[in-house]
């Protein structure tokens, strides 16, 4: 199965290979604490642009950098691996902080509550435990977890060495050499994922998950799923990554291939052969759209628009293409806290992310269509414009998850 079409580096070829009943009057929105309230009956806008930046360093930074603090410090420091504090998350500093990280600290993680303070969004200083935990990585009981932890990380240790003791000549030539050619083209826009370090390392990963799961193998787009995990494991040690301690890197190394396994073991139809996990969500989406806004729909019908011809890629890589990584790490945080978040509730977000640019689509013709969907202008967004969509997305789901198609004519009275 192929399909043509423009890929996030600008050329046109083949975008993936393979190798051998609730329904809520209003829209709660947290922004750090603080809570707002927007009306369901409004039509979703594009968000407004974030003010400049006014911070004196160089480079400035974007919004789309925001919340990502590059690793600088020249510091070293230790590395226990069997403590609790897998990643030294750092000591709380405000009320929030301080609510995670009792939760966190606890004897028998409360996952549910876990679950409902972290889909508001989970503070930086916190966020590499709550994940794996979120995950199922980490055990919930604290007087389980080294024990486990340092057996996880050991069994990938012990894959890595077996796997590549006898040199690239010995590995499958073909999946080889299209990992090697995909990692340097991981996210081109952060330095680190340019670190030759750090792509030896997602080399690693992605190859040691791949011949463990011959039944989907590798697909152009996990190498993008892979990077929030090293991005938020390393941000807890304050280092340039050159003079990382190698058994910090073994544990961002390990811990990734574990979190990436368990991402993927809920989403695996979307890369098996002829990827119908990705089929069906494609039409769940299509069905989704027609039914909030019917004459955005029938434009793109009538453009001769096809939903695989921009929402592939917003499923194959979670729109991890379409925003910055600062914005993915926060709509992780509220996935890893909704029931199927990477699969169902994705699929809510995407329609909401289409909804955003209707009033624009419906001005537009086919070309156009496709030159905004495959890049659309989100470079702007901030954290407030990423937690609209989820509230937006949410509300969608309450709607319409497992309704009858006559709420649609409802609804499309309310836009």
């Amino acid at each position: 199965m192929s399909s043509n079409t423009r890929t996030a580096y600008g050329t046109t070829s083949t975008f993936w290979k393979r190798t051998p009943t609730f329904v809520p009057s209003t829209i709660e929105i947290v922004y750090s604490g603080e809570t707002t309230s927007e009306t369901t009956t409004q039509t979703p806008t594009e968000p407004k642009p974030a003010p400049p930046a006014t911070r004196s360093e160089s480079p400035k930074p974007t919004p789309q950098d925001e919340g990502l603090e590059p690793l600088t410090s020249t510091s070293t420091s230790s590395f226990d691996e069997a403590t609790p504090a897998e990643h030294k998350d750092i000591a709380p500093t405000d009320a929030l902080e301080l609510k995670f990280h009792t939760l966190l600290t606890s004897a028998n993680v409360d996952i549910e509550e876990l679950q409902k303070q972290s889909w508001k969004g989970i503070p930086s200083s916190q966020r590499s435990t709550a994940w794996c935990l979120l995950m199922g990585y980490f055990p919930l009981n604290a007087s389980r977890r080294s024990q486990t932890i340092s057996r996880k990380r050991r069994e990938y240790k012990d894959w890595v060495r077996q796997t590549f003791s006898r040199g690239e000549d010995a590995l499958d030539r073909s999946l080889w050499h299209q990992i090697r050619i995909d990692v340097p083209r991981t996210t081109p826009g952060l330095p680190l994922f340019q670190s030759p370090r750090i792509q030896r390392s997602l080399e690693r990963v992605l190859y040691c998950w791949a011949v463990r799961h011959p039944a989907s193998g590798y697909v152009q787009g996990i190498n993008d799923l892979l990077t929030p995990f090293y991005f938020v494991f390393l941000a807890t040690h304050s280092h340039e990554i050159d003079s990382l301690d190698d058994t910090v890197m073994d544990t961002v190394e390990a811990d990734s291939f574990w979190c990436l396994t368990k991402l993927l073991d809920g989403i695996q139809d979307n890369y098996t052969h002829a990827q119908p996990g990705i089929q069906r969500q494609l039409i769940k989406m299509k069905d989704l759209v027609s039914r909030i806004d019917a004459p955005l729909a029938a434009h793109l019908d009538s453009e001769g628009v096809e939903f695989i011809q921009f929402a592939f890629r917003w499923i194959n890589c979670l729109l991890m293409r379409e925003v910055s990584l600062a914005s993915t790490i926060r709509m992780w945080d509220t996935y890893l806290a909704e029931p199927d978040g990477f699969s169902s509730f994705h699929i809510y977000v995407c329609a909401a992310f289409l909804l955003k640019w209707s009033k624009q689509i419906q001005q537009l013709d086919f070309q156009k269509i496709l030159l905004l969907l495959q890049k659309p202008p989100t470079e702007s967004w901030t954290a407030k414009d990423v937690e609209l969509l989820l509230s937006e997305a949410y509300m969608y789901k309450c709607l319409y998850h497992n309704s009858p198609n006559h709420y649609s004519a409802a609804a499309g009275q309310k836009r």
